[in-house]
């Protein structure tokens, strides 16, 4: 028999690191010994393949763990990496994340974050417009403002820019891998995650060493969906890997919403397809607090809000279109164009930075006016 792991955290730790096994199939071994990991390990090959669903590859690591699985050498990375792993019977644990059938039974974090406020996905393309990066940016800031937890899957594109609202917004956002903690993919927002890991979290269901592919994204999308309350396709083509993340909203009854755009635009076909199919249809960071009043227990005034933001650090330009709004004054860009004498396309980038920063609203008609602090 080999040698069990000293504590229960251990042994999850082992399980969610051997090969041939899937989280479905972690879960029913558990809940064939009681849901003790410890006399999972300490079972025999047959006992473990008499399981329903259990495989004769998934039984021999089990029986045989310390052949496949380091747990001292993974415990020496995770120091190295300064992360953690949080087993699902740990308070830490997203909450909604645990009432899934095939929630990972625990996950790698780095960040000090621990991911107990109201949480709302915003996910999208890679390959994006202009549009799209504002209007996840915005998004991504006003959530954070009203004191929600922006996920994403670091992903170049939308992801990156949802996450990037947050943070300028002094929100929380959390980045889930389709990857081992320790790789920086995509390398290009490397510096992005080490933002993120200052106030967020960045977490992983997989062991160190995990590479990048396809069923690791696809696993990586039902954390993003499972530990949301809604999720917010932005910009997405029909075979997009948003719309894996939103077929698992739908699977896990989550609030699903989609961001209309051009119809000439590849990226949109995917959220207008999602919006006939159903899903609400939003464009502003109100509607979506709307569709999430349907979530029984969820009242908006109750919600936990974010610090009113600080315009601090603004640009020249930012202060000169900022100035326009003293007197508390509503503005449609067409008139901010005329007063300013711009470029329509300069005053609509300066104004999305100013909301980004917390120091305009857009309203229900378009117009702009000076936020509350």
């Amino acid at each position: 028999m080999a040698e069990v792991p000293l504590d229960e955290r251990q042994a999850l730790l082992v399980l969610n690191g051997l090969p041939g096994m899937g989280p479905v199939m972690m879960n029913r071994m558990l809940a064939e010994f009681g849901g003790d990991p410890c006399a999972v390990l300490g079972a025999s090959a047959e006992q473990l393949f008499a399981i329903t669903g259990v495989t004769r590859k998934a039984a021999d690591s089990v029986a045989h763990w310390p052949d496949f699985f380091d747990l001292a050498g993974e415990e020496r990375r995770m120091g190295g990496a300064d992360c953690v792993f949080v087993s699902c019977r740990h308070p830490e644990y997203p909450p909604l994340l645990r009432e899934l059938q095939d929630c990972p039974i625990g996950l790698y974090r780095q960040g000090h974050y621990t991911c107990q406020d109201p949480c709302v996905a915003i996910v999208g393309s890679r390959r994006t417009t202009p549009y799209g990066l504002s209007v996840a940016r915005s998004m991504a800031a006003g959530l954070a403002r009203e004191g929600f937890c922006v996920v994403s899957g670091l992903a170049l594109g939308i992801d990156a820019a949802a996450h990037e609202g947050a943070l300028a917004a002094g929100g929380r956002t959390v980045a889930v891998l389709g990857t081992g903690i320790d790789t920086d993919y995509p390398p290009g927002n490397a510096g992005l995650r080490r933002r993120i890991t200052g106030t967020g979290a960045v977490l992983s269901e997989f062991p160190f060493g995990r590479p990048a592919d396809r069923q690791s994204f696809a696993m990586r999308n039902r954390i993003v969906s499972g530990m949301s309350r809604a999720v917010v396709v932005v910009e997405s083509d029909v075979d997009g890997g948003s719309m894996i993340t939103a077929g698992f909203a739908g699977d896990q009854g989550r609030i699903l919403c989609a961001v209309p755009g051009r119809i000439d635009q590849p990226g949109s076909r995917g959220c207008h397809q999602l919006i006939r199919e159903g899903a609400t249809l939003v464009t502003s960071v109100d509607e979506v607090l709307e569709a999430l009043q349907y979530l029984k227990g969820l009242d908006k005034v109750s919600l936990a809000r974010a610090p009113s933001v600080r315009c601090v650090e603004l640009s020249d330009e930012e202060q000169r279109v900022l100035r326009c709004f003293a007197g508390g004054e509503v503005l449609a860009v067409d008139h901010l164009v005329a007063c300013l004498g711009e470029a329509a396309a300069g005053v609509g980038a300066t104004l999305m930075m100013l909301e980004v920063k917390g120091c305009v609203t857009r309203r229900r008609d378009g117009s702009y006016e000076a936020a509350v602090t």
